[in-house]
């Protein structure tokens, strides 16, 4: 039996209109706009983009603009080796700027340094929780980076193991920085530590970590956002100030920064501290009134599928589920 089919036809025998969906074959090139925004997409977004179209492909293989500023972070950052590092940066020709490789600890000492090595104009290097880096691999990379009167303005090691007071001074030395007028500088908050400022435009060249005047190692330094706390700073700049130091050495409120020693805090479901202000603020688990700091609250579990008023903690909800694993025996 031969089928036909006809248009659908309105009340008033009027043809209605039809969406004609085309093969990828039969489909033009991207709009032209969408090529100027390759540049300033993340690089999770940016390899994702080459696999879209031939445009698209081509149009980063052939530009060096997309590639010079290189931010590797989750999910990116698990999985990124030596050899994948040096095959996307090689993408920039040797005109690589920016560097920041966000807790990417298979990264090595000898990957790091092929990659400066072809990059001598690198400005910003960021290697904050790159443990398989070595301090003295660092200082390597440094000094490649500091040749020629070139001029490195930013560096970020916190979280690389072993690094001494001698180590501290050698990159201050190679940078330039003058570690007396460090202290009185830009302030480090503690809850904004995670962010990358690769492309903030700096006077003077930094480093992300100090002599902590509490125990004298060399960590990430943090003033405190607290308006008490910063008016004794303003008032006493040359003196020790109570509430820096490192995260050992003065706790912190995850969410806003602020020192809580001597002070009530919030109990919290996660091992992070949180001051009694900022709980009260944080949705808490319907069982033990614990809170979760918004970088753990991806932890919540919920009660009941349909009920959204609220969550359990990862605690509570392992209880009541031995509970009622008991309770069917």
């Amino acid at each position: 039996m031969n089928m036909q089919t006809s248009l659908p036809i309105s009340d008033q025998g009027e043809e209605h209109n039809t969406t004609i969906i085309k093969s990828p074959s039969q489909l033009g090139p991207p709009h032209e706009s969408m090529f100027f925004i390759l540049p300033y997409l993340p690089l999770f977004e940016l390899l994702s983009m080459t696999q879209v179209c031939k445009s698209f492909r081509d149009a980063l293989k052939d530009d060096i603009l997309p590639w010079v500023n290189i931010i590797i972070e989750k999910p990116l950052s698990s999985r990124f080796s030596d050899d994948f590092l040096v095959k996307i940066t090689s993408k920039a020709k040797g005109r690589l700027r920016v560097v920041a490789l966000k807790n990417c600890f298979k990264i090595t000492d000898e990957g790091l340094l092929q990659v400066i090595a072809s990059n001598p104009h690198i400005n910003k290097l960021f290697l904050p929780g790159c443990t398989g880096l070595t301090i003295e691999g660092v200082i390597g990379v440094v000094k490649l980076l500091t040749k020629a009167d070139h001029r490195l303005n930013n560096l970020s090691i916190s979280g690389i193991y072993n690094v001494k007071r001698e180590d501290f001074e050698t990159l201050c030395h190679l940078m330039g920085i003058n570690q007396m007028q460090m202290k009185p500088g830009k302030k480090n908050y503690y809850h904004r530590r995670g962010e990358l400022l690769a492309f903030k435009q700096d006077s003077q060249p930094s480093i992300d970590v100090d002599i902590c005047p509490k125990c004298g190692e060399i960590r990430e330094v943090f003033d405190c956002p607290r308006d008490s706390c910063k008016r004794k700073m303003q008032q006493q700049q040359q003196l020790l100030i109570k509430c820096r130091g490192c995260f050992l050495c003065v706790p912190r409120c995850e969410e806003c920064g602020v020192c809580t020693k001597d002070e009530e805090l919030g109990e919290s479901a996660c091992a992070d501290i949180l001051c009694l202000n900022c709980w009260l603020h944080l949705p808490k688990c319907n069982y033990c009134n614990k809170a979760y700091c918004n970088q753990h609250a991806y932890q919540q579990q919920s009660q009941h599928p349909a009920d959204f008023s609220g969550f359990l903690c990862s605690d509570c909800s392992f209880h009541a589920t031995e509970s009622s694993h008991y309770s069917d025996c």
